[in-house]
Parts: structure tokens; C-alpha cells; sequence
């Protein structure tokens, strides 16, 4: 990047002192013709002022001074009177000449051109006499193109100096800018003075350090809990075990201890499916390809499987709404809304009633379980969705959760893009909506 922004600046004052130079050059030039414009006017002036004292005899007379200058009188219908040049030239008709109509139409003229006579570029001024002829003189202005170009070493040896002096300044600019950027400290990218202009990608920086952060700290607090939770019955099923061994169960207890392994064993097992699914989901790595699913069938057959769990605690399910089709994973979807009204029926009060309704919304296609149990309070809704967050404490393991069915849920609801909106209250129940 160093090199880049030396090489940018050294680039840069080349391409301007270049230009300088030429417009310089230009200048010099335009200021050598309009000097040279300036002397034919004032020769003219003293040449037509000599004619008028002492005629046209004046003119041969100053033929041997006026080397540079070239001197012609014209009659009003353009035929050379006298040539200074006349010697060396084969003179025709100048009445289409501009400088000459000019100085009929206007009393003077001038024009700067190719000589087709001399073939040098050369700048003419001409002037209307009292007799009525035009008096023209010429200069050849070559010179000051050769005067111009003369200058073109000496700018040339300035520019070499300045480049040279540009190079070992834009080296010094660029590692003096360079600097504070290789100084940077990324995991604390605000704790120095930075330059305005990298302030947004400072915050993304930023932002990403905050989130991987999070990320860390999540999978620390997942990893307790993961060995927290496999601990549990892992203790049981060992203490059951021992006293098995050791013959301190009675045989008619028999029955009771390997009922109490194979319980707390089957929780493990959902515990690591959950897990695994988790991890799946975080990793986007669901094999299952989308298909087109009718929800409401979907949601008959979920509320079908949870038929047994909620006669066990006496809670009615009720299904309402239309078939409404939708192109998505099933497998994903039917955990989503199997894990929802597990929960509903799960903390739901005796004698209570799960419902859930299917159907279209102005939101989109919606999946809303509504049910009469415990509640939660507002400002633990916001939680629920972690992994393990229990809002009933003291008896979730009782009631048989894993604590990770609305993780699965959020995540399957970001797989396809799908809103969760919970409304609650302690006491009163719990609507879950979906929209997707």
C-alpha cells in the first residue's frame, strides 16, 4: 500500500509538472508573437511616416538594413509595387491576401500563416497609405517557436530535480501516512486517534470483534450447560447402577431402578439429538432439500404425535384454519412446530387447551399456537430463545425439556427466513406466532 501511494504521488507531480511545462512553453511562445506583432506595428508606423516625407525612393534606400524584416507596398488592386524581398521571390497578385482586405476594408490587417513564397511561418501586418495603397510588413516568427523550444532543456533539467525531490518526499509522505495504519490495534480498533476516513471500516472491525466475542462466550456458556445437563443423568444412571450391582435393590424394586436408567438414558439421547440438530442448523449444514408442504397436514400430524402427552396432562388440543402450501425443509418445520406446542402442552395448567391455527396472513403464511398456561414475564420473552434458558426453573427437567426446543426453533425460522413474534402474560398463556 506504501508503494502504491508513493507511486500514485510521484505520478501525479510528474503528470502536473509536465503539464506546467507545456503550458509554460505555450506562454513564451504567445508572448514572442505578440512581441513580434507589437515591433512590425511600430516599423510599420515609422516606415509609413518615412514614405510620407520622402516617398517611395525611402524604400530601396533601406533595403540593405531591413534583413529581417520583409517590406512590400501594393497597389489597391494587389500588384506588387515594391518587394524588399524581390530578388529572392517570385511575386504574384496579393489582392486575396487576408492582411491586404483587411486593410482596404479596415485601414489595417494582420494575419499569421505559412508563406507560400518563403515557406516560413510568418506573421504580417498591414496598413492602408494616404495614396491608397498597402503597406505590408513581415517577420518570420519561427524564431520565437525556436526561442520557446530553446527553454525546453533548462525546464527539463528543473523538472528531473523536482521529480527526484518528489520522489524522496512522496517516500517520506506515504511511510509517515502509512504508519499510524500499521499501528492499529484491531481487537481495540477506537483506542487510538484514527483517520476520519477509516472510521466505518473501524467499526465493522469492531463490530465483528464484539460478535465473535459473543460467539465465544455462547459457546463457553453451551459447553457448561452441555456438561451440566449430560452430568445430571449421567449421575443417576450411575448411582442406579451401583446400587444394582451391589444387590441393595430388592428384587421387587427391580422393575422401578431399570425403568430410572432407561428414562434418564432416553433423555440423554434426545439431549444429544438436539444437540446435534443445533449444530447442523449453526453450521448450515441441513442436507434435507425443500419441498412443497401443506402446513396444515404438517401441523395435524405434529399435534397427532403430541395426542398421548397432552391426554396425560389433561390439555385439549384444538387445530383451526386451511391447507396452505409452502416450499421449505419439512423435517425443520415439523421440529419448529413440534417443539412449540411441546412447550405449550408441556407449561400448560390442568384441564388447559392448546390451539393452533394455520392459514394465510397479510404478513404472509402464519403458524400461531396459542395456549392457557403458565406464562412468561416480559422481560424474560427476550431470552427464551437461548439454548437451555428455562423460564420454569424447578420443573423443567421434571417435565422432561432439554431447554434447546426454541433454539431449534429461532434457528429453523432463520433458515427460512420466517418471523417469531411471542405475546405473553404470567398466568394468562402464551401466543407463538410464525410467519413465514
Amino acid at each position: 500500500m506504501r508503494r502504491k501511494i508513493q507511486q500514485s504521488m510521484v505520478l501525479l507531480i510528474t503528470v502536473t509538472l509536465l503539464i506546467c511545462c507545456i503550458l509554460f512553453i505555450a506562454i513564451v511562445y504567445q508572448r514572442n508573437v505578440e512581441a513580434a506583432e507589437n515591433e512590425l506595428k511600430q516599423e510599420a508606423d515609422y516606415i509609413r511616416a518615412a514614405i510620407e516625407i520622402a516617398g517611395d525612393s525611402y524604400l530601396k534606400q533601406m533595403d540593405e538594413v531591413r534583413v529581417s524584416t520583409r517590406v512590400t507596398l501594393i497597389s489597391p488592386e494587389g500588384e506588387i509595387l515594391y518587394d524588399s524581398h524581390e530578388n529572392e521571390i517570385v511575386l504574384d497578385n496579393h489582392s486575396d491576401r487576408p492582411e491586404f482586405k483587411a486593410a482596404i476594408a479596415r485601414g489595417e490587417g494582420k494575419d499569421i500563416r505559412s508563406s507560400d513564397t518563403v515557406h516560413w511561418k510568418m506573421i504580417y501586418y498591414a496598413m492602408l497609405l494616404e495614396d491608397g495603397n498597402v503597406l505590408r510588413v513581415s517577420k518570420n516568427i519561427d524564431t520565437a517557436f525556436e526561442q520557446a523550444y530553446s527553454i525546453i532543456s533548462v525546464m527539463a533539467a528543473l523538472a528531473g530535480v523536482m521529480i527526484f525531490f518528489a520522489f524522496l518526499l512522496a517516500k517520506w509522505q506515504a511511510r509517515r501516512l502509512i504508519k499510524p495504519i500499521n499501528q492499529l490495534n484491531l481487537d481495540e480498533p477506537f483506542k487510538e486517534d484514527v483517520y476520519e476516513e477509516l472510521v466505518p471500516f473501524l467499526k465493522r472491525v469492531d463490530r465483528q470483534n464484539r460478535e465473535k466475542q459473543a460467539a465465544a462466550d455462547m459457546r463457553k456458556e453451551f459447553s457448561a450447560n452441555v456438561s451440566h445437563e449430560l452430568k445430571t443423568p449421567l449421575t443417576s444412571i450411575s448411582g442406579y447402577a451401583e446400587l444394582m450391582k451391589n444387590g441393595l435393590v430388592k428384587p421387587e424394586d427391580m422393575q422401578m431402578f431399570s425403568e430410572r436408567i432407561y428414562n434418564e438414558a432416553n433423555r440423554m439421547i434426545v439431549l444429544i439429538e438436539d444437540i446435534i440438530q443445533l449444530s447442523k442448523l449453526d453450521e448450515h449444514k441441513v442436507e434435507q432439500e425443500k419441498e412443497a408442504v401443506d402446513l396444515y397436514q404438517l401441523v395435524r400430524e405434529v399435534c397427532g404425535r403430541l395426542a398421548p402427552q397432552a391426554a396425560a396432562q389433561g390439555v385439549h388440543i384444538e387445530i383451526t384454519g386451511e391447507p396452505v402450501i409452502y416450499q421449505g425443509i419439512r423435517g425443520i418445520l415439523d421440529e419448529m412446530v413440534y417443539n412449540i406446542c411441546d412447550n405449550a402442552i408441556k407449561y400448560n395448567r390442568e384441564n388447559g387447551q392448546v390451539t393452533v391455527w394455520v392459514g394465510n396472513t397479510l404478513k404472509g403464511i402464519g403458524i400461531i399456537v396459542s395456549d392457557t398456561g403458565i406464562g412468561i414475564l416480559k422481560e424474560e420473552q427476550v431470552r427464551i430463545f437461548e439454548r437451555f434458558y428455562r423460564v420454569d426453573k424447578s420443573h423443567s427437567r421434571e417435565r422432561g425439556g432439554t431447554g434447546l426446543g426454541l433454539s431449534i426453533v429461532k434457528h429453523g425460522a432463520k433458515l427460512h427466513d420466517a418471523k417469531i413474534h411471542v405475546e405473553s402474560e404470567p398466568g394468562k398463556g402464551t401466543k407463538m406466532e410464525i410467519i413465514l
